[in-house]
């Protein structure tokens, strides 16, 4: 398959091409840079420039571009790079492939999204079909996910991967959390009773890849774990496998130096199920949180 992706520098990006190129995929990555290499072609998503003929090649587009919401703390500069570094590319992409003539379209649109639709669900547990939350980040995610509709009015399945926290040592959610576990000075996050929807970083790129496979799926798709947990029973868990104590609770203040922009994320209570993975019988790696954390520590 001639796959092209967008955001394929980042924390899940690299991975992904990784994987894909190791099934013997063709993977083209789309750069705002001048192109080093034969698989690499230029775009620029904030002017909404993109050659047609770079989408035309192409059997399916996947995009995971989109300013880090980890990387900083969120002002209101980075609060408008947050949304507008998603908008804009997928913006980009999507009215890119419905200017396509039909036959020369790709046949699906795996387009980035977040958990952050749901809000604050509280101990509500929701699957795709529940209405957005309220919030910045539901709103980026409305008005994200609203981008995509170009290409789906065109008659291209558009799957909207709504992820939620994928654990690695590497990056995300896990790895700002290492050192103060390591160091005993960690705990719960503010009150802990917040449900966090994780998922291991084995099971997001298969299912990514399951997922571009599945002609009968289309439409939003919870990429998460079959079994939250609360930040509580997450912070017992991840002490326990680092051998550490874990009886230092983190207020809700102290944690934007802790995590930054994920402080956002760590005090949300977001209890998401897989309802369409699954229905589809997707086969987790990881079902529960030990295997998961277990893969996260040990898998390069």
């Amino acid at each position: 398959m001639r796959i092209l992706l967008a955001g394929a520098s980042g924390f899940l990006g690299t991975r992904l091409v990784d994987l894909l190129v190791r099934d013997g995929h063709e993977v083209t990555r789309l750069i705002r840079r001048e192109p080093g290499g034969p698989q690499e072609r230029r775009w620029d998503p904030a002017a909404g420039q993109l050659d047609p003929a770079v989408v035309a090649e192409a059997d399916a587009v996947v995009n995971l571009a989109g300013a880090g919401v980890g990387d900083k703390r969120w002002n209101d500069d980075y609060r408008r790079l947050i949304r507008t570094s998603r908008v804009d590319s997928t913006t980009t992409l999507a009215t890119t492939i419905a200017g396509l003539p039909a036959a020369d379209r790709p046949r699906v649109l795996l387009n980035s999204s977040a958990v952050g639709w749901y809000g604050n669900t509280g101990d509500r547990a929701v699957e795709e079909d529940a209405p957005a939350g309220e919030g910045f980040l539901a709103d980026v995610c409305r008005v994200w996910e609203a981008a995509t509709r170009p290409a789906e009015d065109a008659g291209v399945r558009v799957v909207r991967l709504r992820t939620g926290l994928p654990l690695h040592r590497e990056g995300g959610l896990l790895k700002p959390q290492l050192l103060p576990f390591k160091l005993g000075i960690a705990g719960r996050l503010g009150s802990g009773r917040q449900w966090l929807p994780w998922i291991s970083m084995a099971d997001w790129l298969d299912a990514t890849r399951f997922l571009l496979d599945r002609d009968d799926i289309a439409g939003p798709v919870n990429v998460v774990g079959p079994n939250p947990v609360t930040n509580a029973e997450f912070t017992r868990e991840l002490a326990r496998q680092l051998h550490r104590p874990a009886i230092v609770p983190i207020p809700a203040l102290a944690l934007k130096v802790v995590l930054g922009g994920f402080s956002h994320e760590a005090l949300t209570s977001t209890r998401v199920l897989p309802g369409v993975l699954t229905r589809a019988a997707y086969p987790y790696h990881h079902q529960t949180l030990p295997q998961a954390l277990q893969a996260a520590l040990t898998t390069p």
